[in-house]
């Protein structure tokens, strides 16, 4: 893709300019012919808190029909004693054998320029520099211009505000074109955090999604967190997905979490005590970035329909 592609920003103060790339130099019909293709990928485990990570990328890869292309050979990477196969049966009975595994599939999203591949695997559990290395070759084989790696992780937040998800970048043209930062993280890493630095060492801009879940409702699934994600992948890749049945589930589900708070007062209490901090330290939900941000969803949305 080229450099000029990559400079072109949204602008939905110019509806009549014709299709505007956003920050991959995605564009919908009418605009670009040349396709962007972009890698999206969440692994099980550690990085995984709630499983928001890999729920992100089973949302794209199944509203999408994405189609298998890859999968990486688990005999190299795992330990079955820690990340041990599953037996599962078939609606008739039929036994099956399911082992961890890495998998890649692709998929076109219609009436646009971009072509996805989506990765959804375990963290291993040997070789991971062999591992990343085996995963970097076929990003090139494929000619992936960039790489998203989504994670979430838990932390002191409360359930009833926005689940905040940061975005960085160790690529230096995203972080001018997105204006964010690198990671300024230090200390043990995951294998988002392993696969997303040496994407970029590689030459690969990449930019990592990290959405925070409150420790305390840590069990999976957690909806609202897996929202958040999808929320800014719309817009990194200019894209409207069919969010409302996502919406429900996290509207369900704080209504849930409210409902074990009020019957436990020290919860309550903590909660009370985690949205004080939250409300003291954030920056207004209507804060001019955020306005934005929502009204480009909502010129999304009107084209699609």
């Amino acid at each position: 893709m080229s450099g000029s592609d990559q400079n072109n920003t949204p602008s939905a103060s110019d509806p009549g300019g014709g299709p505007q790339p956003g920050p991959f130099g995605v564009v919908r019909e009418g605009g670009s012919s040349e396709r962007v293709r972009v890698l999206v990928a969440a692994f099980e485990g550690w990085n995984d808190a709630g499983d928001a990570a890999t729920d992100t990328v089973k949302f794209l890869r199944e509203n999408y029909s994405a189609r298998e292309i890859f999968e990486v050979s688990p005999d190299e990477y795992y330990d079955y004693q820690y990340s041990r196969p599953q037996m599962t049966r078939s609606a008739t009975g039929e036994p099956k054998l399911v082992w961890p595994s890495t998998k890649l599939s692709a998929a076109s999203v219609e009436g646009t320029n971009l072509d996805l591949v989506l990765l959804h695997g375990w963290e291993p559990s040997y070789r991971w520099r062999g591992f990343c290395a085996e995963i970097l070759e076929q990003a090139a084989r494929m000619d992936v211009d960039f790489i998203v790696m989504v994670g979430a992780l838990l932390a002191d937040v409360p359930h009833t505000r926005p689940i905040p998800v940061s975005i960085t970048s160790d690529t230096e043209e995203l972080q001018d074109e997105l204006d964010v930062t690198g990671s300024e993280y230090e200390g043990p890493s995951g294998i988002v955090g392993v696969l997303s630095h040496l994407a970029a060492v590689s030459g690969i801009p990449t930019v990592s999604l990290w959405a925070a879940v409150p420790h305390y409702v840590a069990q999976p699934p957690s909806p609202k967190a897996q929202l958040a994600l999808m929320r800014r992948l719309e817009d990194l890749l200019t894209l409207s997905f069919p969010l409302e049945e996502l919406e429900e589930d996290a509207e369900a589900w704080e209504r849930g979490v409210n409902e074990l708070a009020e019957d436990d007062p020290e919860i309550a209490a903590y909660v009370a005590k985690l949205e004080e901090a939250k409300d003291t330290t954030d920056l207004p939900e209507a804060s001019g970035d955020a306005i934005a941000q929502e009204f480009e969803r909502f010129l999304r949305r009107r084209e699609q329909d």
